[in-house]
């Protein structure tokens, strides 16, 4: 295993494997057993770093979420984990009903909801310091400054550790560390977008959370902004688009346009050439990236993990990664 370093205050900051572990679906679609084996060879393997959030995955049963937070609290206890493993977990998009979601009914950024919720995630995972906190999703409705006060308050109690952001116009990730600079206060340090070799369009409405084009993707702008601040790191979900690269079908609308042959030629190219999987070749491109970015992966067994894991030995020629950036 490769790590990293994420946050630049000496006291939070963490050293964390180069590759994620996404845990979604552990706990409701994944089954207990399978998620154990699938985090125990991951930390065999030597993955430190752990993605869950208070909502998932509440669209399973039609509940509000905690159980994937609930079984990772089982499986520290049960393996005696301590703050070795580096947990992060999110708030501001659990639905505040059952049957209800976090377009319609989310429980949003405020003071009150982040220490409620970020208290009830810590009894979920079992841990008394969260690692890594991050705002969901974007909350209209209760000024920036509440919200940043509200996340800082934590880390200086030392229940929270570092601070990071997904789903949210880059001006107003911006405009949130902005204000926490100017008094004094931890901000976000890591982003977490949707970011894969395959580019999206950018200009799809989705009705939902973003009506004028998709903010949850990792674009031109937020890619720059990491190049224009280096104690920023970027957590990349979806970096395999749910399977899409081994099953085309699954391919969604917004990678339908002509961009996308050539980044997949040149992909099957260096795949070809390495001997590697698509998916490998994907998670070596981020992993050795100019830009601090960290894929985070799903997994529903340990061959799938597998796969996964080898990406991280995974070294592309310059020329090759030269290649799969310039291809549109």
């Amino acid at each position: 295993m490769k790590y990293r370093t994420i946050g630049t205050d000496p006291n939070n900051r963490r050293e964390v494997s180069v590759l994620s572990l996404g845990a979604m679906l552990f706990g409701s679609r994944t089954d207990e057993e399978t998620s154990f084996a699938v985090l125990d060879r991951y930390v065999e393997a030597g993955g430190n770093f752990i993605d869950t959030s208070d909502n998932y995955a509440f669209w399973i049963d039609g509940g509000q979420g905690g159980e994937s937070e609930e079984l990772l609290g089982r499986w520290r206890r049960s393996r005696g984990v301590g703050d070795e493993i580096v947990i992060a977990t999110k708030l501001g998009a659990r639905p505040l009903a059952p049957g209800t979601s976090y377009v319609d009914n989310a429980e949003g950024l405020s003071a009150k909801v982040i220490r409620e919720s970020a208290e009830r995630s810590r009894d979920r995972l079992g841990v008394a310091k969260l690692d890594l906190l991050y705002a969901h999703i974007e909350d209209h409705g209760v000024p920036l400054r509440e919200t940043v006060e509200g996340f800082a308050e934590l880390v200086a109690e030392g229940t929270v550790g570092l601070l990071g952001v997904s789903n949210h116009a880059i001006w107003r990730v911006e405009r949130a560390r902005a204000l926490a600079a100017a008094a004094g206060l931890p901000g976000y340090e890591v982003l977490q977008y949707a970011h894969s070799h395959l580019r999206p369009r950018f200009d799809v409405p989705d009705g939902g959370l973003f009506p004028d084009g998709s903010l949850g993707h990792a674009g031109p702008e937020l890619l720059s902004y990491l190049r224009a601040e280096p104690g920023l790191t970027l957590v990349a979900y979806t970096p395999l688009l749910r399977g899409a690269y081994t099953h085309p079908d699954r391919l969604p609308a917004d990678f339908d346009h002509p961009g996308t042959p050539a980044r997949l030629n040149a992909l099957r190219e260096v795949a070809k050439e390495t001997g590697a999987t698509l998916n490998q070749v994907v998670l070596a491109w981020q992993i050795g990236a100019e830009l601090p970015i960290v894929p985070l992966v799903g997994a529903s067994s340990v061959a799938q993990l597998e796969e996964s894991l080898a990406a991280v030995d995974l070294e592309l020629t310059p020329e090759q990664r030269a290649r799969l950036d310039a291809a549109h």
